[in-house]
């Protein structure tokens, strides 16, 4: 196949390409005293799974003392389906004290983060990293990023081969070239006449691609917001085979209307010993096709939109040995966060620890990283970190549970059952002070937002009714916001905009409600809403439910623009009827 050439390059193209398959001057740099990267190498450095940031809140102090930032870098570990064991853990929880400010970070997509690192001990932190067999590689950049999958720990066919086949994917989408090796682990370079990239090329993917697998039972991992995405068709306890969807993405840009959210949109039936192929076919598509001069739009969702789906499924079958069958029919998928003691179907057991906005992290009474250290020290479990941002104890004996459940309270941690809703189903970015792209708080304010919202929920009677709330600090949708019941996305310092209208399941789009709102407004502006839903929802509907049917939405939203218009006006009054 004949790749697309786009004659108008982005920056990012120019340097990929001229990076030495993912070289650049990284070597160099690191055994310089430069306390950071050029920007032709800031780019390369994603690939290896590590972001250049500096501290947002020391910027102004420093430029008036006519001082530099206060670089440092965020690394990443890829782990597919989210799976390591209790020596890889307790690894990662000594790296993020020696080298790291002391937490570790739980991403949306069942990765660890490590932040504060400083450029001095960034090969060591990444060596460290690669001897507890886990990787960096691929976690960030222009490629097939971490593969998702439902982290269900339980001892059945269908979760075994799902897990499986994230490993499969994740592996047949990790770059070849040798520079990870030589930079972080000082392998020798080995000349070769053979191409470094067979699949991906010297310029590899126009930008990052996602990939994630679920069961059609459980939607933790929001499958649709993903670029490929496989739904497992169980029969008799097997997987038979996966209906795949494509297109979906998160990420929009405020005021563009030209850029937009999306959920993902079938694409057929393959049999399970085609799914590797399947994903890797969708990445060669959008490796050929999608657009390399403007970053904005160099996702598939905007390849698909441009060819249509059914240029796209022809174009796809032109690649492959076999056929796709049509996209089976699903039943309603459920939602479930795995949190909470479980049997694993082996006789042994599952513990799900909440973990808010993935900080792990010893702060005040509660001890949440000691108790963890504590307990998988002890117990030696498994560990699943999860699309909601926790973590899953596994492979215990019954007898265990409760000596874990002690261990979380005896240091400050409330127990799960005592968790309300909307705080149990939260996600937050971690957005200021590093994250470059953050135009709002996300993390370091969301305790304050779910203390208000608790509050607000209990008195009026809703305290442990399901309902999701999520928020960024920009509208890039790292915490896939834009799926969620109620989302608040950040505008500006102290404003959001607010969305409502998704829910658990994750198969519709939100409404934009309200925009430019301050943070001390957000529970007022809802407060009308959340009044009318308790007054007049019926059994077991939940709030994003409760607004479409209130819309007379007879299907479900499957995209929304960067121009939203607020729904707040047209709602109230629907309301009032």
């Amino acid at each position: 196949m004949i790749r697309k050439i786009d004659t108008n390059e982005s920056k990012v193209e120019v340097a990929k390409r001229e990076g030495r398959y993912l070289r650049g001057t990284i070597a160099e740099t690191l055994d310089s005293d430069s306390a950071s990267f050029g920007a032709a190498d800031v780019h390369q450095l994603k690939f290896h799974g590590t972001y250049q940031q500096d501290d947002r809140d020391r910027r102004r102090s420093l430029r008036d003392q006519g001082a530099g930032k206060a670089h440092q870098f965020m690394v990443r570990a890829a782990i597919p389906a989210g799976v390591l064991n209790a020596e890889q853990y307790l690894a990662l929880d000594t790296l993020g004290r020696q080298y790291a400010d002391g937490s570790l970070r739980v991403t949306t997509r069942q990765g660890v983060q490590l932040h504060g690192v400083l450029k001095g001990d960034l090969k060591r932190a990444i060596a460290r990293i690669n001897q507890t067999l886990l990787t960096t590689l691929s976690a960030c950049g222009d490629v097939g990023r971490n593969v998702m999958c439902c982290p269900a720990p339980l001892a059945d066919s269908t979760h075994e081969t799902l897990r499986r086949l994230a490993r499969e994917i994740a592996v047949a989408l990790r770059p070849a070239s040798r520079a990870y090796h030589e930079i972080w682990l000082d392998e020798e370079r080995v000349v070769s006449t053979q191409d470094e990239e067979p699949f991906y090329g010297p310029q590899y993917l126009p930008r990052k691609f996602k990939t994630g697998i679920a069961p059609a039972t459980d939607n933790c991992v929001d499958i649709f917001s993903y670029d490929c995405g496989l739904i497992a068709l169980i029969e008799d306890g097997q997987a038979r085979g996966f209906n795949v969807v494509v297109g979906g993405g998160m990420g929009m840009t405020h005021g563009r209307p030209d850029t937009f959210a999306k959920l993902a949109e079938p694409l057929g039936r393959v049999s399970v010993e085609h799914a590797v192929e399947t994903v890797r076919t969708v990445a060669a598509i959008f490796r050929d096709f999608g657009n390399r001069a403007d970053r904005r739009h160099a996702r598939l969702k905007y390849l698909i939109a441009e060819m249509g789906i059914d240029r796209f499924r022809r174009e796809f079958l032109s690649r492959v040995r076999f056929g796709l069958a049509a996209s089976a029919p699903l039943p309603k998928m459920e939602y479930h966060d795995h949190l909470g003691h479980g049997p694993r179907g082996d006789g042994r057991h599952f513990y799900g620890v909440f973990i808010e906005s993935g900080r792990i992290i010893d702060r005040g009474n509660r001890r949440l990283k000691t108790a963890l250290r504590t307990i998988v020290s002890r117990h030696r479990p498994g560990i699943r970190f999860t699309p909601g941002q926790n973590l899953l104890l596994t492979d215990l004996p019954e007898a265990a549970i409760s000596e874990i459940e002690r261990t979380l309270i005896d240091h400050g941690v409330q127990p799960v059952s005592e968790l309300a809703a909307v705080r149990r189903y939260s996600m937050a970015c971690p957005a200021l002070p590093t994250c470059g792209l953050a135009l709002a708080e996300s993390e370091r304010v969301m305790p304050k937002v779910l203390d208000r919202f608790e509050c607000e929920l209990d008195a009026l009677g809703l305290a442990n009714e399901p309902i999701t709330l999520r928020m960024t600090g920009c509208p890039n949708g790292c915490a896939r916001p834009y799926t969620a019941d109620i989302a608040f996305v950040g505008r500006r310092p102290d404003e959001y905009h607010i969305y409502i209208g998704g829910g658990l399941t994750g198969d519709r789009m939100a409404d934009l409600y309200a925009a430019d709102a301050h943070t001390d407004e957000l529970v007022e502006l809802l407060r009308p809403l959340l009044q009318k839903w308790a007054e007049g929802r019926r059994p077991n509907e939940g709030l994003g439910d409760f607004y479409q049917r209130k819309l007379g939405r007879g299907s479900p939203r499957v995209s929304i623009t960067g121009d939203e218009q607020p729904t707040q006006q047209l709602i109230q009054l629907e309301i009032k009827r």
